[in-house]
Order: structure tokens, then C-alpha cells, then sequence
């Protein structure tokens, strides 16, 4: 059985583009969960205002499949030119992997 393919998206919002962000954000949510393949998103932010999303497709084929989405590739476009101040993609797939005593449970 393929590995997971991890997307870690490291980011800085403008200031300015908050409250649209946050629109845009929620409705990728929405939409990547229903992508086939989709195995779960989960985002982070630090005091210094570092956002770090991880996404988790269960085939490199299915995530490609989302970072080509139409809707997507909007949002992408939208995140260059209004939403990030910088951002940092890295898409991998583990090279280990140890859980204890089972796997996180979903909320």
C-alpha cells in the first residue's frame, strides 16, 4: 500500500486580507474534503503569526488531483496576489512512521 502524501504549507497573511482569507479558507476546507483520496487537514498558527497547514492525501495521483482543482488554482492565484505576505509548500511522503498507542483519533 502508497505512503500518504503530506503537504505542509507554511504561510504569513497580510494583515489586510484577513477577513477574505478566512472565506477563501474555509470554503478549501470544504471542498478539498470532498476530493477523493482526501485524508485530513489541520492548521496551526504561533504567537508570531506563522500558519502552518498539514494536508493529507492518501495518493501523490489524488493530491495532484486537488493542487489542479479549478477552485483551487483560483484560490492558489488569490493567495499570491492578495492573501500571503510568504509562504513555503513542501509536498512529501513519510519516511517513517510510529504511533503510540494507536494512531490520533479524529475529533
Amino acid at each position: 500500500m502508497p505512503e500518504p502524501v503530506l503537504t505542509i504549507f507554511r504561510s504569513r497573511l497580510r494583515p489586510e486580507a484577513q477577513a477574505e482569507y478566512e472565506r477563501v479558507a474555509a470554503r478549501m476546507d470544504e471542498l478539498a474534503a470532498t476530493m477523493p483520496g482526501f485524508l485530513g487537514i489541520k492548521t496551526f498558527q504561533a504567537t508570531d503569526g506563522e500558519r502552518v497547514s498539514i494536508v493529507e492525501f492518501a495518493t501523490a495521483a489524488e493530491a495532484l488531483a486537488w493542487r489542479n482543482h479549478p477552485e483551487h488554482r483560483e484560490a492558489q492565484r488569490l493567495g499570491r496576489e492578495r492573501f500571503y505576505a510568504a509562504y513555503d509548500v513542501i509536498v512529501c511522503t513519510p519516511l517513517r512512521r510510529y504511533t503510540f498507542p494507536d494512531p490520533l483519533p479524529s475529533p
